[in-house]
């Protein structure tokens, strides 16, 4: 059971619009509140996008976030769960990063993971573009000393090389990298949502050379949901892994406020039902990222952002 401080106000005692946003109406402790070492999950905003390879926005995710996920209450009617009192869930503020400088940006985010993970904090970002996971799983490799597995909802797996022919990174490319720099074992990933058109097969070809699962969204359909989740969990087994859900994995008509969408995706419902399906794994960190509100439509994107937060919170709780 969490401390009694770290409950958030109900809406029959302060309306939901009313007071200072933070994330679920959680308790809002910056690095210096001496009570910030009790927490068992800490939620932190990345607002950043500047590795966006095309509409730019989701560095006001966070925000708009925040702000939708005041409506969240406490307990969760289909599974029975009540997280926020199953452990010390805060809201730790935002990271100031560079909006012009890259290398400074993740570096500003990779320190600020890092305090959180010797306090013993297990990391929750919310973007901020794909590129912000990336700064996330360093730090967990730093700290755990080993690869761990990745479960991924999105519609591009994001494992393309640099583009323009150089090295500066963009959030197509953050599981690549992470790959690469030994983040992820990449026979305990998987990825499912996977469609839209593409420059070339080179992101899926690098993930099969690899032994990276990659479930396009016609395999989605054919299996269903139940089994894609299913696959996903044998995939990761009862290792430690890490939950990336990148907002465009919801089809655009439910979530059109992302920089990146693709038509053809699960309804609001299947994607909570997709991670309703996490419930029990070894999840070491989460992440919600690509909400974009200036392309949201009447908050529908956010809201439904927050519902996502909400549940994966719940999967990580158990």
């Amino acid at each position: 059971m969490s401390d009694p401080f770290f409950q958030p106000p109900s809406g029959t005692e302060l309306p939901r619009y009313a007071g200072v946003p933070s994330f679920m109406r959680l308790p809002y402790l910056p690095p210096d509140h001496p009570r910030r070492g009790e927490v068992d999950i800490g939620i932190f905003g990345l607002p950043w996008d500047g590795a966006t390879s095309n509409r730019p926005g989701a560095r006001h995710g966070p925000r708009g976030l925040r702000d939708a996920s005041t409506m969240v209450r406490e307990r969760n009617r289909a599974t029975g769960q009540e997280p926020f009192r199953a452990l010390n869930i805060a809201d730790l503020g935002d990271v100031a990063m560079s909006p012009v400088d890259q290398d400074a940006a993740l570096a500003a985010a990779q320190g600020f993971v890092r305090g959180m993970l010797a306090q013993d904090i297990r990391p929750f970002m919310v973007g901020g573009d794909h590129l912000c996971t990336l700064t996330v799983l360093r730090e967990l490799r730093a700290a755990r000393g080993e690869p761990f597995g990745l479960v991924l909802l999105d519609s591009h797996t994001d494992l393309y090389p640099p583009y323009f022919g150089g090295d500066v990174l963009t959030h197509g490319n953050p599981f690549r990298q992470a790959i690469e720099e030994g983040c992820l074992d990449p026979a305990r990933c998987v990825m499912a949502g996977m469609r839209g058109t593409s420059y070339n097969n080179e992101d899926f070809q690098y993930g099969w050379d690899r032994g990276v699962r990659i479930v396009p969204i016609e395999e989605c359909v054919a299996m269903g949901w139940p089994a894609v989740m299913q696959a996903a969990r044998e995939i990761v087994g009862d290792g430690p892994c890490y939950v990336s859900f990148d907002i465009d994995f919801v089809d655009p008509a439910y979530a059109p406020g992302t920089g990146t969408p693709e038509v053809g995706g699960p309804t609001s419902f299947e994607a909570i039902q997709c991670v309703r399906a996490l419930r029990g794994l070894d999840i070491i960190g989460a992440d919600l990222v690509e909400v974009a509100p200036p392309f949201d439509t009447g908050g529908i994107t956010t809201w439904l952002g927050a519902s996502v937060m909400f549940e994966l919170l719940c999967a990580m709780t158990g």
